[in-house]
C-alpha cells in the first residue's frame, strides 16, 4: 500500500480498501474531515453507529460532547482536523483489534503527512497506544504532552468515556485548556 497520497488518492483508496475484516460490515468508511491545513488533529478509536451511518467522523453523542470541548477553548470543529485510527466501524462498537489498527495506520499516517499538525490530540487509549506508545494507560497518562518528531501530543480522555463517566470531565477540562495554552506558546489561538 502507498504511504504518500494526495488527499484525492486517499479519498479514493480508502472505500476499496479490505485490508482487514472491519471492511466487511461497514456501511461507509468514515476517513476523517476538517481543515487539511489544521493546526490541531484529533484522533479517536474507530466510526461507531452514527458515524457509520454516514461517513463522517465524531457526529454521534460524542461528537457532540467534543463539539462543546472545542467550542469551550475557542476553536471550531472546521479549525481543526478528525480522524480515528481505523476508519471502519468494528462490530459493537469494540475496541479495534491490533491487526485492524496496524491495517489502517498506513493510511492515518499519510492523513498526518498531508495535513502537518503541530498538535495531535489522542481521545482515548487506543489512539494513544497506537500512535506513540503500547504501554499508555490512559487514567495515569492523559494530560501529559509528548513530543514526537517535532509534534506535540496530547492524550485525554475519548469524549464517550465522558459520557459514561461524568467524574472524568474535570480531568477532560484541565487537558483541554492544556491544548489552549499549547496553542498560544506555539503561536495563535
Amino acid at each position: 500500500m502507498a504511504t504518500h497520497y494526495a488527499w484525492e488518492e486517499l479519498y479514493a483508496a480508502l472505500p476499496t480498501c479490505s485490508l482487514c475484516g472491519l471492511a466487511g460490515a461497514r456501511t461507509h468508511v468514515v476517513p476523517g474531515e476538517g481543515d487539511p491545513q489544521a493546526r490541531v488533529m484529533f484522533v479517536g478509536e474507530g466510526p461507531g453507529r452514527e458515524e457509520d451511518r454516514t461517513g463522517r467522523p465524531f457526529v454521534g453523542p460524542a461528537g457532540q460532547l467534543l463539539d462543546k470541548m472545542l467550542a469551550a477553548i475557542g476553536l471550531k470543529r472546521e479549525e481543526v482536523y478528525i480522524a480515528n485510527v481505523v476508519k471502519c466501524r468494528p462490530p459493537g462498537n469494540r475496541v479495534p483489534a491490533d491487526h485492524e489498527a496496524a491495517a489502517c495506520l498506513p493510511y492515518l499516517r499519510a492523513q498526518f503527512a498531508l495535513v502537518r499538525p503541530q498538535i495531535i490530540v489522542c481521545l482515548g487509549a487506543t489512539a494513544a497506544k497506537n500512535l506513540y506508545d503500547p504501554n499508555v494507560r490512559i487514567t495515569r497518562d492523559r494530560g501529559v504532552w509528548q513530543n514526537k518528531k517535532g509534534v506535540w501530543m496530547l492524550p485525554t480522555y475519548h469524549p464517550a468515556a465522558l459520557l459514561r463517566d461524568e467524574g472524568k470531565k474535570k480531568e477532560a477540562w484541565e487537558d483541554m485548556k492544556k491544548l489552549r495554552d499549547k496553542l498560544g506558546e506555539l503561536g495563535g489561538t
